[in-house]
């Protein structure tokens, strides 16, 4: 039942999606990589909403971080985007690719997936119940082929989270708000 709620909550954000307008809030960047550019990774920031590429991000491996109040270390309450050279054919590969290996690793957990309606790339967006009892939210995106990268946002909350929609919301408002763009600022694999 919980997977059919998430569901219909991702789906109303259809057509906020289509809303949503670029920032020029560039919150990480990435250094040219073969044929790749540089890239930079622009979003508004939610109120309340504290922005991290160098730090938290850095130490757990990843581009950047959003997180409210102070860093727990904890995944949970956590937007996390991740960039990478492109490798896998198409973004279903990659949707299916993880879903596989969520799968493998929660053998009775639920996976669910749903189109999200990006104004500027295709996105793909899948939900993980796991018998953890800690849901997944990851949306898989791609800028484009010129791009050489694709991109996601992720973020786990406890099933039982009494601030879930709050924080899908606020989750839905970044990832339809990302924009990928060249970066015509000085190589960096990250932004200050």
């Amino acid at each position: 039942m919980r997977g059919a709620w998430l569901v219909v909550a991702w789906c109303g954000w259809a057509t906020l999606a289509q809303a949503a307008t670029p920032t020029d809030d560039v919150l990480a960047r990435g250094a040219r990589d073969g044929s790749a550019p540089a890239w930079a990774i622009s979003v508004a920031t939610p109120a309340g909403w504290t922005r991290d590429c160098c730090t938290y991000a850095r130490a757990i491996g990843v581009n950047a971080v959003l997180y409210q109040g102070e860093w727990s270390g904890k995944p949970q309450r956590v937007m996390v985007l991740n960039v990478w050279p492109r490798e896998l054919g198409t973004l279903a590969d990659e949707v299916q690719a993880d879903r596989k290996r969520y799968l493998q690793h929660d053998p009775a957990g639920k996976a669910s997936t749903f189109v999200v309606r990006h104004p500027a790339m295709p996105c793909e967006a899948s939900v993980y119940e796991g018998s953890d009892h800690v849901d997944d939210v990851l949306v898989f995106c791609d800028p484009g082929a010129a791009s050489g990268v694709r991109l996601s946002w992720s973020m786990a909350f406890d099933d039982a989270d009494p601030a879930r929609q709050a924080l899908l919301d606020d989750f839905m408002r970044v990832v339809v708000a990302s924009r990928w763009m060249k970066d015509t600022a000085a190589p960096a694999t990250h932004a200050p």
